[in-house]
């Protein structure tokens, strides 16, 4: 026997609900058949609203009683509510693996099998350059997060703005391989003052923030994955300076 479920959606040519496609994929993933109502314009939404008495589509009713919407149809089904909840590493995991895999990948096509110096200063590069990246998305809202914490950027903002660039330049700069009478120098003050933020913020002070190191608007605590990054380009200038010397 069938399990039956009726979805309503906002579906116009302007505008097609993309929590409206996520509950039909869900309750067919759940093995529903779903009766697809597609509201195709604002009128019939708001009347559909109206009717129901609900401020929101899409809805779902199974057995003629009213689940709601996307969350509530996945409180439904005993899973926790859509999206990134509370703290989290995913987006560290993520940046320092694919960093990892790259750097591998153009070992592997170098005709490299050992790893080596340059193989750990080659995967601190594509890491800081990627963590740039995720910070220069969006600089205010970086700098907002960063302030909070970092020593130099509280006192001077103009710092928190250039910080991205700085860590963007060196990780470019190892990678092209430039002297390391360039590069070494920025990356040991930066992830020195950022270490010695780190360590004053969460060991010292106490203090629970966020970690604005892949971009401001992360749930990425501040703690051992900030003072990681720090570390690493602290590690990664002596290792250049050690290489070079």
């Amino acid at each position: 026997m069938h399990k039956l479920a009726i979805l309503y959606r906002m579906v116009t040519d302007q505008h097609i609900c993309p929590f409206g496609l996520r509950s039909k994929d869900l309750l067919e993933r759940q093995g529903y058949q779903v009766t697809d109502h597609k509201l195709s314009s604002r009128a019939e939404t708001d009347k559909f609203k109206a009717q129901h008495q609900v401020e929101t589509t899409p809805q779902t009713f199974i057995d003629d009683k009213r689940i709601g919407g996307y969350d509530d149809l996945r409180a439904f089904f005993g899973m926790n509510k859509a999206g990134q909840n509370g703290t989290t590493y995913t987006p560290v995991i993520a940046i320092f693996g694919i960093a990892a895999l790259v750097t591998l990948a153009i070992q592997l096509a170098a005709g490299a099998i050992f790893i080596s110096v340059q193989t750990l200063l080659l995967f601190i590069a594509m890491s800081m350059v990627m963590l740039a990246l995720q910070k220069l998305k969006d600089l205010f809202s970086f700098t907002n997060s960063f302030i909070t914490y970092d020593l130099l950027a509280m006192r001077n903002i103009r710092y928190g703005y250039l910080y991205p660039f700085l860590e963007a330049y060196v990780g470019i700069g190892m990678i092209a391989g430039l002297s390391a009478i360039w590069v070494a120098p920025v990356s040991l003050f930066i992830g020195t003052v950022g270490a010695i933020s780190v360590i004053k913020a969460v060991y010292i002070d106490k203090r629970e923030l966020k970690c604005a190191c892949v971009g401001g608007d992360s749930q990425v605590p501040l703690g051992f994955v900030s003072l990681s990054e720090n570390l690493f380009m602290i590690g990664g200038a002596l290792l250049m300076l050690l290489v070079k010397s």
